[in-house]
């Protein structure tokens, strides 16, 4: 893979990193291209359970689309920025240092959880350049932080600090400057530690049950919950025996 996307495994973690620093990460044709084909990677690599989405340089996680290329498919149908039309099989963190802006704010959406250095600041700076979202922000932001203060960072364009995007719920966690990468491989390490059956039932259900009826959610959740039984009896006779009680091992 080309120098611009790096795919890494750091143990049960795929690292994905745009390095283009000179662009802030930005995000042009050929790196739309390379982002897939490192989706398409993690998504093959059975080891691989869960996906880092970052940016090299210290001063982005991703400024959005290259607006001096202007190169970007919006009718691809896996989305123009590479996959954000997709929905991965298993979890994805976004490890944000610096600028996370316009399609880099709609790319971390796409990962399940965000983690971000006391410097990083998100918004849809695209707003002023009468630039739409396009990555698939106008449906997961509300989603994650509700209609009204979805809105209120999609119509204003306003910046959003670090501090006030995890007051929102825009950010799961800040970590100390420089150490977004290794929280989120420690995390991601944790999350990957867990029976995989189950952990991948549940999240399904919750991204799926997500825009259904109760009934209907409370019916996938029922599915999906008995598909993975047997991986629960193993994991409640092994608490029988006396593992993992009183928090130890979570």
């Amino acid at each position: 893979m080309s120098g611009e996307v790096r795919y890494e495994r750091q143990g049960a973690a795929a690292v994905l990193t745009i390095d283009r620093p000179a662009r802030r990460n930005a995000v042009d044709g050929a790196t739309a291209r390379l982002l897939r084909q490192g989706f398409d990677e993690f998504e093959a690599d059975e080891g691989a359970r869960v996906l880092v989405l970052t940016g090299a340089g210290g001063e982005a996680f991703c400024a959005g689309a290259d607006l001096k290329a202007l190169d970007l498919d919006v009718d691809d149908p896996a989305g123009p920025e590479g996959f954000t039309r997709l929905t991965p099989s298993k979890p994805a963190i976004a490890a944000v240092d610096g600028w996370c802006l316009a399609g880099g704010l709609e790319l971390a959406l796409w990962c399940d959880l965000r983690l971000a250095t006391p410097a990083s600041t998100f918004g849809f700076f695209e707003r002023r350049w009468g630039v739409p979202l396009v990555d698939g922000g106008t449906q997961r932001l509300p989603r994650v932080v509700g209609l009204g203060r979805a809105l209120d960072l999609i119509l204003s364009g306003r910046p959003v600090g670090a501090e006030e995007a995890h007051r929102i719920g825009l950010v799961n966690e800040v970590v100390p400057a420089g150490s977004h990468l290794e929280r989120a491989l420690e995390l991601a390490a944790r999350i990957a530690g867990f029976p995989q059956e189950t952990m991948l039932a549940d999240r399904r259900a919750a991204i799926e049950g997500l825009g259904m009826p109760l009934a209907d959610g409370l019916a996938l959740e029922h599915q999906l919950g008995r598909e993975t039984l047997d991986v629960a009896a193993r994991g409640a006779a092994r608490f029988a025996a006396g593992e993992g009680r009183h928090g130890d091992g979570v």
